[in-house]
């Protein structure tokens, strides 16, 4: 991408994450760590790569995007606000009564949401089954995907895994958010999941590791993605948790807890500066 390209969506990452802040602190409540360290892959993906159309939400051959890490809700909204689903005012009533902006996505109440995730480890295999569904309708679409590193310790993962490489499913690209960081710790110490790269490898996959905040190599990664065939891609992004607020990165206390005001108002200062 050219430079004027990388400039804007760097300037989209920059704006997901301060409605994450933002929504957060509006609702008292949610999951800063894990929204923050996505927002380079939903700004490329959104405002680069899907054929997406706020005007025409449900159009058959419209790419697809499914967060199955659902907790990590509020990067997706800000993302979907900020292409025009729904007004970006919306935000603030995150996990308010009668919001269509729960703490979890609900595709039935918020537009632009392919699926109503939360139960981790169950959105990668609703992706699997969309691929597969697109490619015996004969429409020309893409499937993505994002599942978490601690997501990446539920059965149904692997499942979801060994069907779409064993079917060829190579209209599917999922990134794992790979931060090493879950609800009550390291990742590595909980229940590793490593080796990574070489697991999915054995389920046949393609697989491919990336700096998950660095916007060229996710260009590239999803490049090659659009060139492999007779396998599903899995891009491991490295990332880190609480991206871009300084006193929550790396942090497992931020996994789930909503900044006071005065929080807010120190990272946003960063953030707007940054």
């Amino acid at each position: 991408m050219n430079k004027d390209e990388l400039k804007r969506l760097t300037e989209i990452a920059r704006d997901i994450r301060i409605h994450i802040i933002k929504m957060l602190a509006a609702a008292g409540s949610g999951h800063p760590g894990g929204s923050l360290s996505m927002a380079e892959i939903l700004s490329y993906l959104y405002f680069k790569e899907m054929r997406i159309d706020p005007e025409n939400p449900a159009k058959e051959d419209r790419d697809r995007f499914l967060l199955s890490k659902g907790h990590a809700a509020p990067g997706l909204y800000a993302a979907l606000a900020l292409k025009g689903f729904f007004p970006e005012e919306d935000l603030l009533s995150l996990r308010k009564i009668d919001s269509h902006l729960q703490g979890h996505p609900h595709r039935v109440d918020t537009p632009g949401v392919e699926a109503s995730t939360g139960s981790l480890g169950q959105g990668l295999s609703m992706a699997v089954g969309m691929a597969i569904g697109l490619g015996l309708s004969k429409i020309d679409a893409d499937v993505f995907s994002l599942i978490g590193d601690g997501e990446s310790q539920e059965g149904q993962i692997w499942e979801a895994a060994m069907t779409a490489g064993f079917r060829k499913v190579d209209n599917l690209c999922v990134f794992l958010d790979y931060n090493d960081l879950q609800i009550d710790g390291r990742v590595s110490e909980i229940k590793n999941i490593a080796p990574v790269k070489e697991k999915w490898q054995a389920f046949n996959w393609h697989v491919l590791e990336i700096d998950g905040h660095n916007l060229t190599e996710i260009e590239n990664a999803v490049a090659e993605f659009k060139k492999t065939t007779a396998k599903p891609t899995m891009i491991i992004a490295k990332t880190t948790k609480g991206k871009g607020v300084s006193f929550m990165e790396d942090q497992v206390d931020w996994h789930g807890q909503a900044p006071s005001p005065e929080q807010a108002e120190i990272a946003l200062k960063e953030l707007n500066n940054g």
